[in-house]
């Protein structure tokens, strides 16, 4: 009997690794995530969060903290922009 595998592409595998990487939004209880986090959870690339906190620009009440040199991304404000509670 001959077993058979599937190959993913990179790029699915790679969605699938990110899948099993993120708390769910709903699960999360820390008071800021990091831009990778932010990303994911807004459905957006990172570089494109990094260049809304280089040009303030944003979504309302999404205000990134600035730690060190790094982003934190406030959950409360990702889930304003979210629509959910």
């Amino acid at each position: 009997m001959q077993t058979t595998s599937i190959q993913h592409s990179a790029a699915t595998r790679r969605a699938i690794a990110d899948l099993k990487q993120f708390t769910p939004l709903a699960h999360e209880t820390r008071p800021t995530v990091d831009t990778a986090a932010a990303a994911h959870y807004l459905n957006r690339r990172p570089q494109t969060m990094r260049g809304w906190a280089c040009l303030e620009t944003f979504p309302e009440g999404l205000r990134p903290l600035r730690v060190n040199g790094r982003l934190a991304w406030p959950v409360a404000g990702i889930r304003k922009v979210l629509g959910v509670q």
